[in-house]
C-alpha cells in the first residue's frame, strides 16, 4: 500500500459546495441583521462592508472596503460607520444567536477573553493615544478593543467587543464629544469590560464551562471572585508578583509570589513536557 500523507493545509481545504454556500450564508446573515438598521441605504452598504471584510483585501479601510464594492467614494462606508443609525448591541446579540446555532451548544465551551490593538495616526479616533498594540508588540498609537470569543469542539468565533476607552481620554470631555463619546460613557478597566461581556453571555443563556484569559484580566480579583460564584472553571495568568493561594492533595499555600510555586511546590517528575508540533502532526493513513 502507498502512504498518503495530509498536511494541515489540505485538512481545512473547504470543498467547492461549501464555497458555493458562502454568498448565500452572507446573504442569510444579512437578511437576520437587516431589521437593526433604520434606512435602507445604511442597511444596503452593511451588506458590501460585510463582503468586503470577507474579501482578500489587504486592508479593510473606509477607501479600500467602497473599491471592493464598486464605489467611487468611501462615504457611504464612512457614515454607515460614523453617523448611520443602527442598533450596533442589537446586531451582536444577533451575531450571537447565530454562531451558537452554527457550533451547537457545548457544555464544555471556552469563552476567551483577550484584547487587540488597531494601529492609527492623529489623536481624534476615539480611545486613541500611546499604548500596548498587540498586533504589533509595540507601544504605539492605537486604538484598543476587549473581545470575548466563543470556542467549542466545532469552531470558535468573536461573540462581544467593547472598546477601551482610557481614564485621561473620558476625564477631557470636549475632547469626548467631538469624538462622538456620550456624556454618561465612565472609565471601565479592561477587566470590567471583559466581566460585562461574561455577564451578557450568561444572561443570554450561552453555555460555557471554561473562561481563559491573559495576566491583564487575572490579576483582577473581582473577575476571579465573579466566575467562582456563578461556578465557572477559570484559567487565568498572573504577574509572576502576584499572591497566590495555592491548593494540593497536602492542603492550602498561601505563596506571596506566583514565582515561588515553581520552587516550593512543584518538582522535576511534576512536569510534563507537550510538543506542539506533534499536536499538529496527523499520521499517515494507509
Amino acid at each position: 500500500m502507498k502512504h498518503q500523507h495530509h498536511t494541515i493545509a489540505e485538512e481545512i481545504q473547504p470543498s467547492l459546495k461549501e464555497i458555493g454556500g458562502w454568498a448565500w450564508a452572507l446573504q442569510q446573515v444579512h437578511h437576520r441583521i437587516a431589521p437593526r438598521f433604520a434606512r435602507p441605504e445604511p442597511r444596503h452598504h452593511a451588506f458590501l462592508y460585510m463582503q468586503a471584510i470577507f474579501s482578500e483585501i489587504p486592508r479593510k479601510n473606509s477607501w479600500q472596503v467602497a473599491e471592493q464594492a464598486r464605489q467611487a467614494r468611501p462615504y457611504g462606508m464612512q457614515r454607515l460607520l460614523c453617523k448611520a443609525v443602527w442598533d450596533v448591541d442589537g446586531v451582536r446579540d444577533d451575531v450571537r444567536s447565530y454562531v451558537l446555532e452554527q457550533l451547537g451548544p457545548d457544555a464544555n465551551a471556552i469563552a476567551v477573553l483577550d484584547e487587540s490593538g488597531f494601529p492609527k495616526r492623529g489623536k481624534k479616533s476615539a480611545g486613541v493615544k500611546k499604548q500596548h498594540c498587540g498586533i504589533t508588540g509595540r507601544v504605539e498609537n492605537c486604538q484598543v478593543g476587549v473581545f470575548l470569543t466563543y470556542v467549542t469542539t466545532r469552531g470558535h468565533a468573536l461573540i462581544d467587543r467593547d472598546l477601551y476607552l482610557p481614564e485621561d481620554w473620558l476625564s477631557d470631555r470636549e475632547r469626548c464629544r467631538e469624538a462622538g463619546i456620550a456624556e454618561t460613557v465612565q472609565f471601565h478597566p479592561k477587566w470590567e469590560l471583559a466581566l460585562h461581556m461574561l455577564e451578557r453571555a450568561t444572561e443570554a443563556g450561552l453555555p460555557f464551562r471554561w473562561v481563559v484569559a491573559d495576566a491583564v484580566y487575572g490579576r483582577a480579583v473581582d473577575l476571579r471572585t465573579w466566575l467562582e460564584k456563578h461556578g465557572y472553571a477559570y484559567v487565568l495568568a498572573v504577574a509572576c508578583d502576584e499572591a497566590v493561594c495555592v491548593q494540593t492533595p497536602t492542603g492550602s499555600y498561601l505563596l506571596a509570589e506566583a514565582r515561588e510555586v515553581d520552587a516550593t511546590l512543584v518538582t522535576e517528575q511534576d512536569w510534563q513536557r507537550l510538543s506542539m508540533r506533534k499536536a499538529h502532526q496527523r499520521p499517515a493513513s494507509v
